[in-house]
């Protein structure tokens, strides 16, 4: 048999696994090796762990039992230190020598650190990872800032408030979630947010974290003069792909681990999927793209290589303390282009926004009531032209009799 070792047991590594043992179960000896001392786990779960809607039992979606039904060998708690490509060896910090035919890469990303002073101050933290939530649930009633506005950040302090803590989120941009809302679902996320106990400051930098005079956290200082009392920090800025292994092996890095469309980087031995990866200048963070990534790759270590991974924009579909928003494409709109239009419909239980260009649906945003979110998405991605239905269009499909509807396609958009 051949060798296969897996540095890395997120969630894309588990979805190769699941998807390569099923295509070849006998042809490898496959070896994984994680940096957490955890077996698998839904890394989308933490947030309703940290906010008690769940258990870590439940989150764990490949428990040990799953790993021996198939072979794999999973060492836990002990990183990979070290590539040595020219004798094909990985070694990890416990001093494992794990020999490989085949390598797969799939380290993932860090949580990006704030560049201020202050920041490694304890009580600064961050909320990735199941040893976070467990550090996070561990703290009694605080004072905690949490920085970022993003989604990770929005759930963490969502999560906090709901634990009972006197939670401030500080923005930097005008509106939250700025890249998946337009500016008016934004502030409306953000008041709805505020009926909940969360608090924010917005339009604001953090310039440093004040030391309480025995390593802990005093404050968060903003760059307008503010200073927010706080006993914790949580840092939700983005996050960076892990690829310094790789670098350190002499493989191609630029913003992540540099592969092509089979995911294979420039050694033929090695390939790399997930967050930690850059494909045709673009890293990932979103699930549906690293599983895409996953299947891709399987097929080409079950020697079945016919396909290719090509990015395809696709919908984001968030649910913020139980509030459902969906998005796609360019919703922005340019007011100085005479062949974009911009329809919007405000109704109690939901907002939403169709962008449309030389009467095709460019981008949409949707908050709250998300139910006809399929229906717009197809013609988005069929390019429908909706100017035949463009005055009942906001009211959904069964306004909308559009020419050359039929059956196959109403199954598809019901689907």
């Amino acid at each position: 048999m051949k060798r296969l070792v897996v540095i890395g047991n997120g969630m894309a590594a588990c979805r190769l696994l699941e998807e390569l043992t099923r295509l070849a179960p006998d042809l490898y000896q496959i070896t994984v090796v994680g940096e957490e001392p955890f077996a698998g786990y839904n890394r989308v779960m933490l947030s309703p762990l940290l906010g008690g809607g769940t258990d870590e039992q439940t989150i764990t979606t490949y428990p040990h039992q799953w790993y021996r039904e198939r072979d794999i060998r999973l060492i836990t708690g002990s990183p990979v230190v070290e590539i040595q490509r020219h004798r094909r060896q990985v070694i990890t910090a416990a001093g494992h020598v794990l020999d490989y035919d085949r390598l797969l890469l799939a380290t993932g990303a860090a949580p990006r650190q704030l560049p201020v002073d202050g920041v490694a101050l304890k009580g600064v933290m961050s909320f990735r990872d199941l040893h976070d939530v467990r550090t996070l649930l561990s703290l009694s009633a605080a004072r905690v800032v949490v920085v970022g506005g993003g989604f990770l950040g929005l759930e963490a302090a969502d999560a906090l408030v709901k634990q009972g803590h006197d939670v401030t989120l500080v923005h930097s941009r005008g509106h939250l979630l700025n890249q998946q809302l337009d500016e008016a679902a934004g502030h409306r996320l953000q008041q709805d947010l505020e009926a909940r106990g969360l608090k924010f400051v917005m339009q604001a930098r953090t310039q440093s974290i004040e030391d309480n005079g025995h390593g802990g956290v005093a404050a968060v200082h903003l760059g307008d003069g503010q200073r927010l009392p706080a006993d914790y920090v949580v840092q939700a800025v983005g996050i960076v792909p892990r690829a310094e292994l790789a670098a350190r092996a002499g493989l191609t890095v630029n913003q992540g681990i540099r592969v092509d469309d089979t995911l294979q980087t420039f050694d033929p031995a090695i390939y790399a999927i997930g967050e930690c990866v850059e494909h045709r200048q673009r890293t990932f963070g979103l699930v549906a793209p690293l599983y895409e990534q996953a299947s891709v790759c399987a097929s080409h270590l079950a020697e079945l290589g016919h396909r290719r991974y090509l990015y395809a924009d696709t919908a984001t579909r968030l649910k913020i303390s139980g509030i459902d928003l969906v998005s796609f494409g360019d919703f922005s709109g340019d007011q100085e282009d005479a062949a974009s239009d911009t329809l919007q419909l405000t109704l109690p239980g939901g907002y939403r926004r169709l962008q449309i260009r030389d009467n095709c649906i460019v981008g949409m945003v949707m908050y709250g009531d998300v139910a006809e979110a399929p229906f717009y998405e197809i013609l988005w991605r069929n390019q429908t032209d909706i100017s035949a239905v463009r005055a009942t269009l906001l009211l959904g499909e069964a306004f909308c009799n559009l020419p050359g509807d039929g059956g196959d396609k109403q199954e598809e958009i019901a689907a």
